[in-house]
């Protein structure tokens, strides 16, 4: 293909540097839109209709620029200078063009094959990508009889063109506007007049327990920052970012990045982070060097009805790889354009984050040579499985630190909140004051962390329609183990998008606050001790990220989610009005039970000896309670296997009757695990981690006060070397 396209692959390379430019590119205040797309998207009559809404005047690129300057019909043109120089030609005039304001500009199909020409047009208005499907675009050119596209005269044929055009459309955009299969150019108008609203209204993040006030903060100002000032979350304050089901079908086929990136560029304006950017962030994060499946969030079947979500092949077997490969790049996009500091991320993990934040960092070049970014993670020293310990404590780095703390893990996750908070604790202060070190998360607190959750559960269900399981629209029940609230949140905000989820099932273990919670309304830590268990990731009282979930249950009413947590503060338990408790059961579907230690080793047992399948102590929290929670109609039952069973090898290896001994190590649990044969395979990249040697000894106190020296020594060190 591309030797019959030589003349056009030219005009792509040589050309970095303009494609750089155009991702920041400052636009004019002419108000203008530019309509961009295929041959056959529609982009002419679609303008029109466009500007009748919105009392623009129209100009077509190929009708009212190229023939003005060429004093010739386009075809003639294409005839005259043939294809190997015609978008130099067609470039070259668009150079010249200057749009009046006030106006729509249909864009010809090949006008983005130009990179200089569509840097030029982007400084004028914002570049709305029409994402026509490629079938409906054939029938069209076919019904048209087109004969002026650059590639005919050469006799590639139209499925060619397109399919080569497709990469140059989707780094030229500012906007995606993805159109239904056979939509009706009256309704493509509708949503380009929607999009068109958004980009104007650039909407803020505010805290969970804001009173209203804006604070101001864009995208990547909140993912450097992690917690709000007042001790909230920060949350979108604009209307949240809906798809229709048709648009989740084009999205069927998709692989998982580009399903990534049609997700969050919805939730992302481009004025924080243009598209182009966030394609080569989400191509960087989601390898198979990093993944162990092409498919990145792969869904298989286990048994009746039962699909696994198997959110673990990221290189620390962890479902926190999903968001952590990405994450990073979203802070040190932050750090590039706005930091004026260096970073210190201040972690609390039950044991899956710490590894998860380590490597992600690690694999932007934060932990081995940005001297800018350091990571501190603590983790409760008896409290996570010897594969978790081992992953942490033996990342060999100067820029990070990993302390383990004689307590649990709402312990270390307070401390660290009470650390943020500004107007509790002097240490932020100093640390800004005396090294210009500020402090910031990678916790799901942090937005940034918690957005790339949504894709993976909007993907599971799109892999079920694509496996034939289910057509696009039909409803489908997910069970998720909770702890920190953030995994099943991100399923909230996919269900809040359009995606059909109809049943959120909460499994926790026997720190049970959750269950509880989701049956009475009254969230209660009073004389409820946390408890260890084999699933460690959950062992949580404090689910930060339910503060999420009450913002949006309370109609965004801050002040009602402060006086909550202030409750909570003093008195060890808050009760929600019975209104917003049947808003979390009945519009978001919220249901919650639990389930014992005993009853989880069984489901381990008993799941490996009828089909094969291995499952960590997580994932078989999720089996028992989805087993316990049917649906009546047959519906499908998504459940998120959150992490690999190697990374909890000795608890699945007692459940499973072969004892093991506390003088095993890590990786001689891997292995008799993998001699058992089970699905899924070994994990390879885990059981290459924890051969390396431990580095990290320390253990601290539970005290605060020995936390914040830990953080104090730590960054004297760094800043001395």
């Amino acid at each position: 293909m591309l030797h019959r396209y030589g003349h056009l692959a030219r005009f792509h390379a040589g050309r970095a540097g303009l494609k750089a430019a155009g991702c920041r590119s400052r636009q004019s205040e002419s108000n203008n839109i530019m309509l961009n797309g295929s041959p056959g998207a529609g982009k002419t009559t679609v303008g029109k209709i466009v500007g009748r809404k919105l009392g623009m005047d129209v100009l077509d690129v190929d009708n009212d620029v190229l023939e003005s300057v060429w004093g010739m019909p386009v075809s003639e043109k294409l005839f005259e200078v043939g294809g190997d120089n015609f978008v130099e030609a067609e470039g070259q005039a668009l150079l010249t063009f200057t749009p009046p304001s006030d106006t729509v500009v249909t864009l010809t199909g090949s006008n983005a094959m130009h990179d200089e020409a569509m840097a030029h047009i982007s400084n004028h208005g914002p570049v709305l990508f029409l994402d026509v499907k490629n079938e409906d675009i054939l029938q069209r050119l076919e019904a048209m009889k087109v004969n002026r596209i650059v590639g005919q005269e050469a006799g590639v044929s139209m499925t060619e063109i397109l399919a080569y055009r497709q990469h140059f459309y989707e780094r030229s955009y500012n906007a995606r506007v993805i159109c239904e299969a056979n939509e009706t150019q009256e309704s493509i108008a509708g949503k380009i007049v929607e999009v068109v609203a958004r980009l104007k209204n650039h909407s803020p993040y505010v805290s969970t327990r804001s009173s209203g006030k804006s604070l101001g903060k864009d995208f990547l100002s909140a993912v450097l920052q992690g917690l709000a000032e007042d001790g909230g979350l920060f949350v979108p304050s604009g209307p949240l970012p809906q798809m229709t089901l048709q648009q989740w079908e084009r999205l069927v086929p998709c692989t998982y990045q580009q399903r990534a990136q049609r997700i969050l560029e919805q939730w992302i304006h481009p004025a924080d982070l243009h598209p182009r950017v966030l394609n080569g962030m989400i191509q960087k994060a989601y390898t198979t060097d990093a993944f162990q499946s092409e498919d990145v969030v792969p869904v298989t079947h286990l048994e009746g009805n039962q699909h696994l979500v198997e959110i673990f092949h990221g290189p620390t077997a962890s479902f926190k790889d999903a968001p952590l490969q990405l994450m990073p790049h979203f802070f040190r996009e932050a750090v590039s354009q706005k930091g004026d500091a260096k970073y210190l991320i201040l972690v609390a993990t039950s044991g899956d984050t710490g590894s998860a934040v380590l490597d992600g960092f690690g694999a932007t070049s934060v932990t081995s040579g940005d001297d800018d970014v350091s990571v501190m993670v603590f983790y409760p020293e008896e409290g996570v499985s010897p594969v978790q310990k081992a992953l942490m404590t033996a990342v060999d780095s100067p820029n990070v630190r990993v302390i383990g703390v004689e307590s649990d893990f709402d312990f270390c996750q307070s401390s660290i909140k009470q650390i943020f908070s500004s107007c509790t604790c002097t240490l932020r202060h100093s640390l800004l004051n005396d090294h210009n070190v500020k402090l910031s998360a990678a916790n799901s607190i942090n937005w940034g962390r918690l957005l790339p959750q949504i894709v993976y559960h909007a993907s599971s269900y799109l892999d079920l329609a694509r496996q034939g399981v289910i057509s696009v629209g039909d409803p489908v029940d997910l069970c998720v183990p909770t702890g920190n609230f953030g995994n099943i949140l991100g399923a909230v905000y996919a269900k809040l998008m359009g995606i059909p989820l109809r049943r959120l099932i909460c499994a926790s273990n026997v720190n049970n606050v959750l269950t509880d919670f989701l049956h009475t309304g009254v969230y209660d830590l009073r004389k409820r001790p946390l408890r260890v268990t084999m699933s460690p990731a959950i062992d949580i009282l404090q689910s930060s990220n339910l503060e999420r979930l009450l913002f949006l249950a309370t109609d965004c009413n801050g002040p009602q989610v402060a006086s909550f947590y202030e409750q909570l503060k003093q008195e060890q338990y808050f009760k929600v009005p019975d209104n917003v408790l049947s808003k979390i059961r009945e519009d978001y579907g919220f249901h919650g039970d639990w389930c014992d230690e005993e009853t989880c080793s069984k489901a381990i047992r008993e799941t490996f000896e009828r089909t094969g399948y291995l499952l960590d102590p997580h994932t078989a929290i999720s089996k028992v309670v989805a087993d316990r929670h049917p649906s009546d109609d047959g519906a499908p039952m998504l459940i998120c296997s959150t992490a690999h069973h190697g990374k909890f090898a000795s608890d699945v290896l007692d459940s499973l009757g072969h004892r093991a001994s506390h003088s095993d190590k890590p990786d001689t649990l891997l292995n008799r695990l993998g001699d058992l044969n089970p699905r899924p395979g070994r994990h390879v990249n885990l059981e290459r981690s924890i051969r390396n040697p431990r580095v990290h000894e320390k253990v601290v106190d539970a005290s605060m006060e020995s936390m914040m020296k830990e953080v104090q020594e730590f960054v004297q060190e760094r800043i001395r070397n």
